[in-house]
């Protein structure tokens, strides 16, 4: 009987020495599909007050720039009318553009075609770098597309393909904003300074999701592994003990 007990001890501490790391490994799993959940949807972004004029969900602002920057779109919209609003999200919800994420906000915020007439709305997914400028029918005379697309491309584009600098990036897209719809003319994008690297730094929709497939496919690997091989140890343990006869 001491001599079961002792066996059966054994047997289980060793089962306890392989489940140990399955656990941890399905822990680790976890917290990779968990990642998605941070995603920031419409709906996360808070309600408009009167002093909303940058929300920084991609905390890629200083404080100081952020004061700076919503000065001057407080004092453009008492002197025309015309508000501006920029927001920033580290992780969009999977299958939203910037594009697509503006156009609910702007909806959220401003339900009516009338309410959306005077607005304009910067968006910035800091994970791709992707940007996107919306704006209602009355700004359009003075931002038109081709301008709101230099400002994505040329005025912060400009910014992060040198190093990521956002706040450079959104206090000269402030100023350009500031001028353009006070019907001063167009200062345009900054010049950029010619580089070895002619692609830019942002990061292509298909490179994610080939990183994300990869990922996936390394954590299932590591589960499989993490199952079928304690029970193959556990099973030849067990076969290579003396038999019990009591």
């Amino acid at each position: 009987m001491k001599q079961l007990l002792k066996q059966l001890f054994s047997s289980y501490t060793y089962l306890t020495r392989l489940i140990l790391p399955v656990l941890v490994i399905m822990m680790m799993a976890i917290s990779v599909f968990a990642t998605p959940a941070f995603a920031t949807g419409v709906y996360q972004i808070p309600n408009l007050t009167a002093d909303t004029w940058v929300v920084d969900e991609g905390d890629v602002i200083s404080r100081f720039n952020e004061g700076q920057i919503s000065g001057a779109f407080k004092d453009l919209a008492k002197e025309t009318g015309k508000e501006v609003r920029i927001v920033t999200v580290h992780r969009l919800d999977y299958g939203e553009t910037p594009e697509s994420f503006a156009k609910g906000l702007l909806t959220k915020w401003f339900p009516t075609p009338e309410e959306q007439a005077n607005q304009i709305l910067l968006v910035i997914d800091t994970v791709t770098n992707g940007a996107t400028i919306i704006s209602g029918d009355q700004v359009k005379s003075l931002l038109t597309d081709s301008i709101a697309n230099s400002v994505t491309e040329g005025t912060l584009g400009a910014a992060l393909r040198n190093g990521n600098k956002y706040n450079q990036g959104l206090l000269d897209v402030s100023d350009r904003l500031v001028a353009v719809l006070s019907g001063k003319p167009d200062p345009g994008p900054p010049e950029e300074k010619e580089t070895i690297q002619v692609e830019g730094t942002f990061t292509k929709a298909e490179d994610t999701d080939k990183n994300k497939g990869n990922s996936t496919a390394w954590v299932v690997g590591l589960l499989i592994a993490a199952t079928v091989i304690p029970m193959a140890t556990y099973y030849i343990y067990q076969i290579n003990q003396p038999s019990n006869q009591g």
